[in-house]
């Protein structure tokens, strides 16, 4: 993720000559002075950052350099103050002034990601790495991520599908899984964690490993036995099932 501290520090790559004396050449109209801004934000205070730096950036007198400085120092504030979208919106209007800020395109793909906005963090991740191939961070949260979207894909894929073939389900209770989708996603589930009970067992002795797969295979047998019954409730026998083998007061 990318630090506040870090951010702030492109004050120092972006400040112009006349930001720091606050006077203009002769026959010039005078510098919007940013002192007041730069020391909120190196102070890290977010209340004066808010009105001091919302001055710089609401003044239309303002270089374009201060303005980009103090909409980051703005964003930063946003984001200690849990407003994401407001530090997104000050991003966005930071990089209208300047499409070259790549810190800034992965700072705001990181507060997408956050909200949940995976496609735009991604878009935001490729632009700052094509600005800077260097950028650590970009290429790392850009692998996170397509990994993360990966894993949706193949997760997608599967959704509500049981852990065995519905065309040749031939028993009532398999007839009945593969008609709801919670219970396919159920029934697949348990299917991955007993596999990977049974794996662990197994490398611990082969007896452990036999066990469990008769449990597995009694846990089947009983929910094929009872079901149709009044007082049987498959979902609630498979959910027992899953916590037991996630190890929920079992393993």
């Amino acid at each position: 993720m990318v630090h506040i501290v870090a951010l702030a520090g492109l004050w120092l790559a972006l400040a112009t000559p006349a930001l720091a004396v606050g006077a203009a050449e002769p026959g010039k109209e005078p510098v919007v002075d940013a002192a007041s801004c730069v020391a909120a934000s190196e102070a890290n205070d977010a209340d004066k950052i808010l009105t001091e730096c919302g001055a710089l950036i609401d003044n239309p007198k303002t270089l374009k350099n201060d303005r980009i400085n103090a909409l980051i120092a703005r964003a930063s504030a946003f984001i200690r103050k849990g407003e994401p979208d407001r530090a997104i919106a000050d991003y966005d209007l930071a990089l209208q002034l300047d499409s070259t800020l790549a810190d800034i395109f992965n700072a705001r793909g990181e507060l997408e990601h956050k909200k949940g906005d995976r496609v735009r963090a991604l878009a935001d991740f490729a632009a700052a790495l094509k600005l800077n191939p260097g950028h650590a961070s970009a290429r790392a949260n850009y692998r996170a991520l397509g990994l993360e979207l990966e894993r949706l894909g193949a997760q997608m894929a599967v959704a509500g599908k049981p852990s065995f073939s519905c065309a040749q389900a031939r028993r009532p209770v398999e007839k009945a899984i593969c008609a709801d989708p919670e219970l396919a996603d159920l029934d697949r589930q348990i299917f991955v964690a007993n596999t990977k009970v049974m794996r662990e067992a197994a490398s611990a002795s082969p007896r452990d490993g036999r066990a469990r797969q008769r449990e597995q295979q009694q846990y089947l047998a009983r929910r094929d036995a009872r079901f149709g019954r009044p007082d049987f409730d498959l979902k609630t026998e498979m959910r027992d099932r899953l916590q037991r083998l996630q190890g929920v007061g079992g393993y």
